[in-house]
């Protein structure tokens, strides 16, 4: 796979692996604990765990 269109430094691959791992986590968290009841903000709205983070 030829990948040298895109500027891979440290910062971002680290910046990709967060969002990766990240994802994994909350699938984890879903899959442990499934509906994650929405919660009403600061802002009077509803967000659930994916939209928090």
């Amino acid at each position: 796979m030829n990948l040298t269109w895109m500027a891979w430094t440290l910062p971002t691959a680290i910046f990709f692996i967060t969002i990766l791992v990240l994802l994994c986590g909350m699938a984890v968290w879903e899959y442990a604990s499934p509906g994650g009841n929405p919660r009403v903000g600061v802002l009077r709205f509803e967000t659930t765990r994916g939209d928090r983070l």
